[in-house]
């Protein structure tokens, strides 16, 4: 059975605002932040979330840094940092140390951040919340989505998206030319270090 097309089903959420609504988006980094916030910065008013318990402490300090130039360089958004709580990262992911980038570690992964993001926004009273995570070619959007969706409680709706669509992924990396920003070549934690080099 075919997933279901996120760009489009996120095209319909939009479609039905009268009005931008609050988001809460969950930003991994500033190059796949930067398509995402272009894409809906003109439907909503976007708070950027920067929690990555699973980032290597430089790195983690380096993207944070790198996200918050982005930030104030356009405008696009407001942002809120988090503890960093990397304790809860391999708390989380114990026994799955060895599995291969894409397995089950990363559906772990995925669920301790969009969990706190979740929390977050129906706290903060949010509308919306979703990820960047989805435009990357190598992430599940699918999985992606269907742990968010299973995340909606309160007022706050998951946010569909495969930002990768349309001309997406390109056009992060254009916006980071375009910005000088700083893109890493793996997804930030020890275990995507290991199998990298």
């Amino acid at each position: 059975m075919n997933a279901p097309n996120y760009d489009k089903l996120m095209q319909g959420q939009i479609a039905k605002l009268s009005e931008k609504k609050k988001l809460l988006l969950h930003c991994c980094c500033a190059p796949c932040s930067s398509a995402c916030l272009e894409k809906l910065k003109d439907y909503f008013n976007i708070t950027v979330l920067f929690y990555n318990p699973n980032i290597l402490d430089k790195e983690y300090l380096r993207r944070k840094d790198e996200l918050i130039r982005f930030i104030n360089e356009t405008g696009w958004a407001d942002i809120s940092d988090c503890d960093y709580e990397s304790e809860k990262f391999y708390s989380a992911v114990k026994g799955f140390e060895k599995e291969p980038e894409g397995g089950k570690r990363c559906e772990v992964c995925f669920k301790l951040r969009l969990e706190k993001t979740a929390l977050l926004a129906n706290e903060g009273g949010y509308d919306f919340f979703t990820s960047t995570l989805t435009i990357s070619p190598l992430k599940n959007a699918s999985l992606i989505n269907t742990i968010g969706e299973s995340l909606q409680s309160g007022n706050a709706k998951w946010l569909y998206s495969d930002f990768k669509k349309r001309g997406g992924y390109l056009r992060s990396c254009e916006l980071s030319k375009e910005h000088n920003l700083y893109r890493q070549d793996y997804c930030g934690c020890a275990y995507s270090v290991r199998q990298k080099t």
